[in-house]
């Protein structure tokens, strides 16, 4: 996943760790040779039509907004066609109201009729308060959670891990997350909520309470799901 992060100097470019609390009690409770947080990759401000998701200083948004403008008002100069002018005009409505267009509400045929130019601001974006930038961690895990991202845990032997997906992946999307093979020969996936893994103080324990359930592909993956994928080798 790509941030691109914009007026926050806090924040560097580069890989970073997701320090989710979450799998530091995990790794409490499960005996593992290391810990692995998920990582996203942040991007300069010059990139934001590559990134998946901004983070932005409330001052920088305005900026995000204006190119945007820009962009449509100049689209509109040159008398396109009927129907991708109606989407312009809907999407420039929204940004003189200092929307996104992500959050315009455009539906498929006028995603469509636009699917040739790119939007600044056609993604998740996130907003930063000076009073959040102590706290840069924390910021960018806001920014994957309000960007529809989740978590799932694999957790004993070699490493606790966390897998960063995005929120609605099936069970079976989830294993090709860590590797195709495993996507392939899926069976079951052996899943306890996180909740249930704390709640009884480890994975073992879940496991006696009965808190493990056996789920089939198409299972929806929940935030922080501890999972173990029985696959055909």
């Amino acid at each position: 996943m790509k941030i691109c992060v914009c007026g926050i100097a806090e924040i560097n470019e580069g890989k970073h760790n997701l320090k989710d609390p979450r799998l530091d009690q995990a790794d409490k409770l499960v005996e593992a040779q290391k810990k692995t947080y998920a990582q996203v990759d942040v991007i300069g401000s010059d990139n934001t039509l590559e990134a998946d998701a901004i983070l932005s200083h409330r001052d920088c948004y305005p900026d995000l907004i204006l190119k945007d403008l820009e962009f449509v008002e100049t689209r509109l100069g040159r008398d396109p066609q009927e129907t991708e002018r109606a989407v312009l005009n809907k999407i420039k409505a929204r940004l003189e109201n200092e929307e996104s267009v992500f959050k315009a509400g455009l539906t498929a045929e006028e995603l469509q009729a636009i699917a040739a130019h790119g939007f600044h601001t056609n993604k998740p974006i996130a907003i930063a308060e000076s009073s959040d930038l102590a706290e840069p961690e924390t910021l960018l895990i806001r920014a994957v959670k309000e960007s529809g991202y989740i978590s799932f845990l694999t957790v004993g032997g070699k490493e606790n891990r966390a897998w960063l997906i995005r929120n609605g992946t099936t069970a079976w999307e989830a294993a090709g997350a860590i590797h195709s093979d495993i996507q392939k020969g899926f069976i079951r996936a052996e899943i306890i909520s996180f909740a249930d893994f704390i709640g009884a103080g480890g994975e073992t324990l879940a496991k006696r309470a009965g808190k493990q359930r056996l789920e089939t592909k198409q299972y929806v993956m929940q935030d922080y799901d501890l999972t173990n994928f029985r696959f055909n080798k």
